[in-house]
């Protein structure tokens, strides 16, 4: 060996090239899934989901979402689907994107939310003066109401206490026939349950909770009452009537309530969730559309220019004229669909069906695929409403509004297998996950235990926590142990390393 030279360890080696026996066996039944189909969108929302994906280096999934939170925010309880005589289907979605840390969710949300809170300010803007209005016209009836009551308290004989009471109980009438109306509001965030009740009532039922966090999940489960409290969020998805009973405070009683929930949440919440009182026994989780997109942690692009202007502007003009068109609908539009579209519906209904059976495929998740026809409905005249800005409500749904919308209705429908498969998952099973995803992430052929442990200690507290995990690894063919000789001389040996299968780093 030539002077100086260094003996070269093993692990300094490139390893040879490994021989795998067929395709690795999946964990679970975890599915390969589909990217959101941003080319369902019209243009205008369409382009500016790309161009924001784009920019942030996200998956289409989070911006297809927000796209869609925001058109719900804006139809919502403004617009009802007639899937046939005796159905309608309210356009209001419930809508959960699980990313990890670090996918830059909250300038998605600032981006994509923009027009939602520019709309809303503008409607803030022109109430102001007939709230101005009704609050000095409610002052000063409350003023002649007091004055006529201290009169007829004072009055020194039957006959004028008689007169003046008369005059007193117009002027209580006068008091309560004067309403002031409410701050227009659209966008609530960290809210809890009984705000939202108020404001659903304040604003005539309709009311979107967007956030790029999932904290109302645990308002829901009880972190201020100490007991689960659903009733708004259910029933603000199916429109059905609520009734808020609270002492000390007036009733509150909503005909048909419509709730937008735009989310994007850690994937650990959707398994927080799934544990949750009542959650999936009184059927919350059976109306969220769950979109799991593959990270783009370690593979993204630097430095992409922000979305086009013309891009941008269009989105924003669109969006926020939508929500001002809508905003004075009391009584929801009704949407007709066209004959063909009736036909698609009828069609995606008798494919989905049998589905149901026991012991078929969505056996497991009846709760969430036997409401997936009336969401297509739903997703059906939010896509309508999208593209025929002028004439939307004027015009039936047609069959290329349908079909658009089962093909998100199948994307949403092999998310929520995913979902759903995790939720139900073995820990074991989801260690092991959870530490592929990180290797493909990685997208290196090679890693050493420590290397795996560092950006996973959050997960397992010491290096040998990830044996049980990597070994099931190991038996389902994800990786092979990489034998690592003991060092000349005696030494201490290194620590385990493993391959990872080619098919993983394709994926």
């Amino acid at each position: 060996m030539p002077a100086g030279a260094r003996a070269e360890h093993p692990s300094d080696q490139p390893a040879p090239a490994r021989r795998w026996e067929g395709e690795p066996v999946p964990l679970s039944a975890r599915r390969l899934l589909p990217p959101f189909p941003l080319d369902v969108l019209p243009g205008w929302a369409g382009d500016m989901a790309a161009a924001v994906s784009e920019f942030l280096q996200t998956p289409p999934d989070l911006a297809g979402c927000l796209v869609l939170a925001a058109l719900s925010t804006a139809a919502g309880g403004r617009a009802v689907v007639e899937v046939r005589p005796g159905w309608r289907e309210p356009v209001n979605l419930y809508v959960v994107v699980a990313l990890p840390p670090g996918e830059r969710k909250s300038p998605a949300f600032k981006l994509l939310a923009a027009p939602i809170l520019d709309a809303e300010q503008t409607l803030v803007d022109a109430a102001a003066p007939r709230i101005d209005e009704a609050e000095l016209h409610l002052r000063v009836a409350r003023s002649r109401a007091e004055r006529s009551a201290r009169a007829a308290e004072n009055a020194l004989t039957p006959e004028a206490q008689a007169e003046q009471l008369a005059e007193a109980s117009d002027a209580a009438a006068a008091v309560r026939q004067i309403a002031v109306p409410s701050v227009p509001r659209l966008v609530a965030d960290d809210v809890t349950v009984e705000a939202a009740a108020t404001l659903l009532a304040e604003q005539g039922g309709r009311l979107a909770v967007l956030s790029p966090e999932g904290g109302i999940f645990a308002t829901l489960a009880g972190r201020y009452s100490g007991a689960p409290n659903l009733e708004v969020f259910l029933k603000g998805h199916s429109g059905d009537l609520l009734r808020v009973d609270r002492k000390g405070r007036p009733p509150e009683h909503i005909a048909a309530p419509a709730l937008t929930l735009g989310l994007a949440v850690q994937p650990e919440v959707l398994t927080t969730i799934a544990g949750m009182p009542g959650f999936r026994g009184r059927g919350l989780l059976a109306r969220i559309l769950y979109s799991l997109p593959t990270s783009t942690l370690g593979r993204r692009r630097i430095g992409p220019p922000p979305p086009p202007d013309h891009v941008a502007g269009a989105y924003a003009a669109n969006l926020r004229a939508l929500v001002l068109d809508l905003a004075d609908w009391t009584d929801p539009a009704v949407l007709p669909l066209s004959a063909d579209a009736a036909a698609a519906v009828l069609q995606f209904e008798a494919e989905l069906e049998p589905q149901l059976a026991p012991g078929a495929a969505l056996a497991h998740v009846t709760d969430w695929a036997g409401k997936l026809t009336g969401t297509t409905a739903r997703l059906a005249g939010l896509l309508h409403l999208a593209t025929h800005l002028d004439s939307g409500l004027s015009r039936p749904i047609s069959r290329a509004q349908v079909d658009d919308a089962a093909r998100l209705g199948r994307y949403y429908l092999t998310h929520a297998l995913a979902v759903f498969d995790l939720m139900g998952a073995d820990p074991l099973v989801a260690d092991a996950q959870h530490l592929l995803d990180w290797a493909v992430r990685r997208g290196a052929a090679e890693f050493s235990r420590r290397e795996a442990y560092a950006p996973n200690r959050a997960r397992f507290a010491k290096p040998a926590d990830l044996d049980p995990a990597l070994t099931l690894l190991v038996d389902h063919g994800w990786l092979q142990a990489i034998e690592t000789p003991r060092p000349p001389g005696g030494g201490r040996p290194a620590g385990p390393r493993f391959t990872v299968h080619p098919t993983a780093l394709r994926t």
